[in-house]
């Protein structure tokens, strides 16, 4: 049987898989989703419970050998979406497939979710384009250069315009229809100050991994009652990078001096050998524990998120070395 038999057959067999009440759970969270939606990396509850059916039996050796040439074969989008088709199957092809497929970092390829907080290759840039929504004051990131004819392009990113009094924020989201906190798709937030030319990024959560006796310290000083915060609802934004611009009396016609600052990308990434922290797999409970961590001053939480600016952001996990900061020269 070929790859392609194979491959055509799991997708007939998908919604077949496991008992009735996970084919009407699945069914439910994949109507709402648009078409190019990369699914969330996060396993259901109780997967133990649940039946695999037939192709979880499948020997290692054959199962390594299949997933391994649909993933060598399907390089580009639409077509990459059986690399996830292949992980939606059930636990064990998830996790050989989770195996296989590399970071763009390496590879220079987007498959999950996990992979638009990994970094990218250093040599081959990933083209994307930006479709503006003024109706809605939303943003969609596609992958690719230019829009395709058949209107079918791999959305990655969604983001909603919110203006405040003193303020603005661009809410990020995995879809272009849902940008409550409390969803599994909620990425992050972009907020510019009233002049916009100060922005701060925060995301979800952290982008290293948070010692064990953090974690519950957290549970103890966390200023969120339990009872108060949805199961799913992330308490904090974590601010991972800071770009100003100089502010340009002659507008759009001058040009604009940017400092930007990332806290969560340490000074040796760019030196030769240096190396970037990667996130492996997204949180599976967003609203579990808000870790407490220490900032630059050493006062504040990172889960203070009332002020926006750069001066209070968090360093690095251990604070052990500075951020990456780029300047850009002057004309």
């Amino acid at each position: 049987m070929s790859i392609k038999s194979i491959v055509r057959e799991l997708k007939e067999m998908k919604d077949g898989i496991g008992n009735i009440s996970r084919r009407g759970l699945e069914g439910k969270h994949w109507r709402g989703r648009a078409r190019s939606h990369i699914a969330p990396d996060e396993t259901p509850a109780e997967t133990d419970q649940i039946e695999q059916g037939r192709w979880a039996n499948l020997p290692q050796e054959l199962l390594l050998d299949i997933v391994r040439r649909v993933e060598e074969s399907e390089t580009s989008w639409p077509a990459r979406a059986v690399v996830v088709h292949c992980a939606s199957v059930c636990r064990s092809w998830r996790e050989i497939t989770k195996e296989i497929v590399k970071t763009p970092e390496q590879c220079g390829r987007l498959t999950f979710p996990i992979s638009l907080k990994q970094p990218g290759h250093r040599e081959s840039p990933i083209q994307c384009f930006i479709k503006r929504d003024t109706a809605t004051s939303t943003f969609l990131l596609y992958y690719g250069l230019v829009p395709s004819e058949g209107e079918n392009d791999k959305l990655l990113l969604a983001a909603r315009k919110i203006r405040r009094a003193t303020c603005t924020d661009f809410i990020v989201s995995l879809v272009s229809d849902d940008f409550s906190r409390a969803s599994n798709t909620y990425v992050g937030k972009l907020r510019s100050n009233f002049l916009g030319t100060k922005f701060t990024m925060y995301d979800s959560e952290p982008t290293f991994e948070v010692p064990m006796q953090t974690q519950h310290a957290s549970r103890m000083s966390r200023r969120f009652h339990s009872r108060q915060v949805s199961p799913r609802l992330p308490a904090c934004n974590y601010s991972i990078g800071a770009v100003t611009y100089e502010l340009n009396v002659l507008r759009s016609r001058g040009p604009r001096r940017m400092h930007c600052i990332m806290h969560s990308i340490p000074m040796s990434s760019i030196e030769e050998g240096g190396t970037v922290p990667t996130l492996t797999s997204l949180s599976e409970t967003f609203g579990g524990h808000c870790p407490q961590l220490s900032t630059s001053k050493g006062k504040e939480s990172v889960s203070d998120i009332s002020s926006p600016s750069p001066a209070q952001s968090p360093v690095l996990a251990q604070g052990s070395e500075e951020p990456l900061v780029l300047k850009e020269q002057g004309p």
